[in-house]
């Protein structure tokens, strides 16, 4: 089995994407395209430059052969998609009321995704990694796919593969309070952390980065990446603290997307074994290029876009496409 850099899994989904900026019910035309927050990090890590694996369980049906085909079309490996016949592929909508108003509309309950479970997992395809990238989302989809979210942890640990997780939240599937366990458990697990400030506070009860960062350690050697928006980002590890500040942006067309696309480029500075404050340099300035584009993945960056962009060949305030 050929080794890969990461393996991510999670739900896809099919994405309408409305073409004029009103309330949905006015809106009647619409773009395909696909979102899903482990499969944007997978499709932004491989234009980064590396090797990525994703799988999920699809719907046999048009929209899951097409979800499957677009993220197979960007290199990513997705030999262990699995299609099942007793139920449909997830959709959501957006809603644009402005550029900074962005609403989602999702369909997924009881989808494909949701009915994923541990026997579904390969073990040796997770040990062929060097990196398990796993949400918050997908073991709030349902009982079998929370399990499935463990099962996957437990090999990763037993196989040394180290854990980047990613706590996402979703208070649509699920309660604050389910989901402050859930966040929890799966972070004391976890080798790297790459939480919201708000995610951080509700896990926690913390206000501050160094805080919520201290709170999550656990006690351990773990790195902790706390995500500021457009003031960047704050780091801790058992080394290296600090923040880093974001890149200005000068037009915000789509901020959907833009916090996988950090996690894609703060995984590859890990990769790349680039300090940590480097490494969240390369996240700040994925998220920086990705909010300029219209979709989830459409504007992930190159890995030459980014070098452009760290090293000041483009002038920060005109990060655009």
């Amino acid at each position: 089995m050929k080794p890969l850099d990461v393996v991510t899994f999670g739900e896809t989904m099919v994405l309408f994407n409305p073409e004029q900026m009103l309330p949905l019910e006015y809106n009647h035309k619409f773009m395909k395209q696909i979102g899903g927050a482990e499969s944007n990090v997978a499709i932004g890590l491989k234009r980064l430059g590396h090797s990525v694996g994703w799988f999920s369980k699809l719907g046999n049906d048009p929209f899951g052969r097409y979800i499957h085909k677009f993220v197979l079309g960007e290199g990513v490996d997705t030999s262990r998609c699995i299609f099942t016949d007793e139920a449909p592929t997830g959709l959501f909508f957006k809603e644009k009321r402005s550029a900074t108003d962005i609403r989602v509309f999702y369909y997924r309950k009881n989808s494909a995704a949701s009915l994923i479970r541990p026997e579904d997992l390969d073990e040796e395809y997770i040990a062929s990694a060097k990196i398990l990238h796993v949400t918050g989302i997908t073991p709030a989809l349902s009982s079998s796919s929370r399990d499935t979210v463990f099962k996957a942890i437990e090999i990763a640990k037993k196989r040394g593969v180290k854990i980047v997780f990613d706590p996402n939240l979703r208070l649509k599937l699920w309660s604050k309070e389910e989901a402050k366990e859930v966040l929890l458990t799966m972070a004391k697990e976890a080798d790297v952390i790459l939480p919201g400030l708000d995610e951080g506070e509700l896990m926690t009860g913390k206000l501050t980065p160094e805080e919520i960062a201290e709170e999550l350690s656990f006690g351990q050697a773990k790195t902790i990446v706390i995500k500021l928006g457009e003031k960047g980002a704050y780091y801790q590890s058992d080394t290296e603290r600090g923040y880093v500040e974001g890149f200005k942006v000068s037009q915000i067309v789509d901020p959907v997307g833009a916090g996988d696309g950090f996690a894609a480029g703060v995984i590859s500075g890990i990769l790349q074994n680039e300090l940590l404050e480097n490494a969240v340099r390369r996240g700040n300035a994925v998220g920086a290029i990705v909010v300029g584009v219209n979709g989830d993945v459409e504007g992930l960056p190159t890995k030459d876009e980014v070098e452009q962009l760290i090293n000041g060949n483009h002038h920060s305030q005109d990060v655009k496409r």
